[in-house]
């Protein structure tokens, strides 16, 4: 308990924000548009927040070794995602600490996940079965 996981990192672009709303159909305005965006309060285009959870689901699947592994994965939406409007966008930090590993096999993981130093999500945990 307490080992801290190899750290992984997502660059999120605005072409990402594309692809997403297109595969997701989440065609919600604020994820491409600066001008609908500052319209509703938001500082500039946001990304997904499913979007955003997928990529963590990714870091977890990783370290669990499959995405079958994955027994519960859940998060709670702290702080959106701002994608500028350059070709560097913005990188998403996904950390992960061990809380527990049950006598059957199972590990629980405190997920960590920030944005240009700030936490984007809380409450970040998973619970996988390590091959």
């Amino acid at each position: 308990m307490g080992d801290t996981l190899e750290p992984q990192s997502f660059r999120v672009t605005r072409a990402d924000l594309v692809r997403y709303a297109g595969a997701s159909g989440d065609f919600n305005p604020i994820h491409w548009s600066d001008r609908v965006a500052a319209k509703v309060g938001l500082p500039g285009v946001i990304a997904h927040g499913m979007f955003t959870m997928a990529l963590v689901g990714r870091a977890v699947t990783h370290w669990a070794g499959a995405s079958d592994a994955v027994v519960e994965y859940g998060v709670r939406f702290a702080r959106p995602v701002l994608v500028p409007d350059d070709d560097e966008g913005i990188v998403i930090e996904v950390s992960a600490v061990v809380k527990e590993v049950t006598e059957d096999g199972l590990t629980r993981l405190d997920l960590t996940v920030s944005c240009a130093g700030e936490k984007v999500l809380a409450q970040a945990r998973a619970l996988v079965r390590r091959r």
